[in-house]
Parts: structure tokens; C-alpha cells; sequence
């Protein structure tokens, strides 16, 4: 398998070659790092997200659209399929580096992680990435600076010139789009948590609406969370049948039945104050070769129209 930054980084160099195509913009730092804002200062957009989202994925994933119903309103969803879920969505996609420096706060996904790769996940998988970039997706409603990107670089192991970051505020177009694309990597970093080999993953695809932007950052992570457990769909193809598929779904539904702004209000927006399990999607069907297929949750369309004001 190729360097998943190498891959990504191709990804990078097409948005800045197509930077006005996509209406983002290319920010070079002092040390030669370069910041991409698909979605701070500008409102981002449907084909940038999707972008972003293959960016995210080491380009190991397909990401298109769809226009479907949410109680009766045609909305646009996101579908996002790859059969390379362990790489693709875990080592690469998964969002589980935490930057903070000074008054900069971010949430870090992509392939940079793999150059690192202390997360228990990669010692589940047995991967890690080697190579001098390091691409890696920051969700923030700033745009990093050189002494981030320092940072970054300095935990990547590769020079400052070889670090690049795009960015998006979780209330943008980009954010939600890219929020939206997350329902596959959801179901298979689930059942991998749950015990499940996820390189007995062997397909996994997932789609889940875009919701409406927020007009802030915790707006938009409660209404992009309600996509997720109340909307989104995934279907995964394994190799080998597991007695605890039933609990890959979110137990948001079953529950507390309510928009996730309430959840986190409850817990003063602390989210790791809140079980694991309400992590997940709405609907998961799991194939099983040669075996039996399961079909466990459902979605909640009226929930769904509450929290996206439909």
C-alpha cells in the first residue's frame, strides 16, 4: 500500500491547483507550511467538502451526493464508500489528534496520524505511516498559524515545509458536508471498539444528510451529531459473523430521543462526559460472507426535522 499522506497529499496539490474553482483559500506559512481554509473565513461549499473529505481519507474513498427526503423535504446527503475501511476511515479519516497551542483549540483527522500512530486503533490494524508530509484536516473556526504547524510537524517527524493543513469550522457548508461523510467510519470504528477485527471490515459504505449551517460552533456540532444518530445509514460487508452487530448502532434513539443541543447542554457541552455508544449511526445492515445479513436501528425523521428546523 502507498503512503496514505503521499495520496493525500496529491489531493492537496489538485485543491490548490482548482483554489478558486472551489472558492477556498491558500494561506503559505513563514516556514513553509501551507494552511488551506476550506470553511474559517469563507463559507466553504458542497464540492470542497467533498474534497476535503476524499483529503481526509488518503483518497481511498469514493464521496458523492444525493438529493433524498427528510420528512418530506428533499435534502443533499452525503455518501461515502471505500474497501479500504481500516486505512481509509481509522488510520486515516478518524479524527483523534487533539491540537492545542496558546488560544488555538482543533480536532485533527487524516493521515498525518498514521506518521504518528499511538492511538490504540493502529496497534489494532498493525499500520503506520513513513514518509516527509504530513497532511492533516483541522476542524476550528481559526486558521492555524506557524507555531501550530510547528507543532505539527515536530509530532509528525517532517519538516515544517512538508505540513499541510486544511481547515474548516464545524459551522460551515465544508463541515457539514464532511460531518455527513463520516456514518461509515462511525459503524466500523464502533464494531472495531466493540472487540471486531476491523480488517475483517471488508466494504463499508455509509450516507447521512447534510444538515442546515449552524450559526455557531456548538450549534453545528449538535445538529451535525443529530445527522449522524438520527439520520445516517451504513452498510458493511465482513468477513466473519460477530454476536454484538446490534450494538454498532447509536443508542441516541433509544435513549434520550431528544436533539443533541439538549444532550449537551445536560453535560455543559463536555462531550466525554457521554457514553461511547451514542457514537454511531442511526441504521447499519452488515453482510456477512457466505453467512447471515443483519439490519439493526432506524432512523428518526421527525427528530431530524425538529433540529434541522425543517
Amino acid at each position: 500500500m502507498e503512503s496514505l499522506n503521499r495520496m493525500a497529499t496529491e489531493l492537496v496539490d489538485e485543491a490548490i491547483d482548482f483554489a478558486d474553482e472551489l472558492a477556498i483559500e491558500v494561506y503559505p506559512l513563514s516556514g513553509d507550511s501551507m494552511v488551506l481554509d476550506f470553511g474559517v473565513d469563507l463559507p466553504g461549499g458542497i464540492e470542497a467538502g467533498l474534497l476535503l473529505a476524499e483529503i481526509q481519507t488518503a483518497g481511498l474513498a469514493t464521496l458523492g451526493t444525493s438529493l433524498e427526503d427528510v420528512a418530506g423535504t428533499p435534502l443533499t446527503h452525503v455518501e461515502c464508500s471505500t474497501d479500504q475501511p481500516a486505512l481509509a476511515l481509522l488510520c486515516a479519516g478518524k479524527a483523534g489528534w487533539e491540537v492545542t497551542l496558546g488560544e488555538f483549540d482543533a480536532l485533527g483527522s487524516g493521515p498525518a496520524r498514521a506518521l504518528v500512530a499511538t492511538e490504540p486503533v493502529f496497534q489494532r490494524i498493525n499500520y503506520r505511516d513513513e514518509f516527509d508530509l504530513a497532511v492533516l484536516a483541522l476542524e476550528s473556526d481559526q486558521l492555524p498559524d506557524e507555531a501550530v504547524a510547528a507543532q505539527i510537524a515536530e509530532r509528525a517527524g517532517v519538516p515544517e515545509s512538508g505540513v499541510f493543513l486544511p481547515t474548516y469550522a464545524t459551522a460551515s457548508l465544508s463541515g457539514s458536508v464532511v460531518a455527513a461523510s463520516r456514518a461509515a467510519e462511525l459503524a466500523v470504528f464502533r464494531l472495531s471498539e466493540l472487540g471486531y477485527d476491523p480488517l475483517d471490515v471488508l466494504s463499508a459504505t455509509g450516507s447521512a444528510p447534510v444538515a442546515p449551517v449552524a450559526e455557531n460552533e456548538r450549534a453545528a456540532l449538535a445538529t451535525t451529531q443529530d445527522a449522524l444518530a438520527y439520520g445516517s445509514r451504513a452498510h458493511l460487508v465482513v468477513d466473519r459473523p460477530f454476536d454484538r452487530f446490534d450494538e454498532v448502532v447509536s443508542t441516541a434513539h433509544t435513549e434520550y430521543d431528544t436533539p443533541f443541543a439538549e444532550i449537551f447542554e445536560d453535560v455543559g457541552w463536555e462531550t466525554g462526559e457521554l457514553p461511547l455508544e451514542l457514537f454511531g449511526p442511526a441504521q447499519v445492515t452488515v453482510d456477512v460472507v457466505g453467512g447471515d445479513t443483519y439490519a439493526v436501528g432506524e432512523r428518526s425523521e421527525e427528530l431530524l426535522a425538529e433540529s434541522f428546523g425543517l
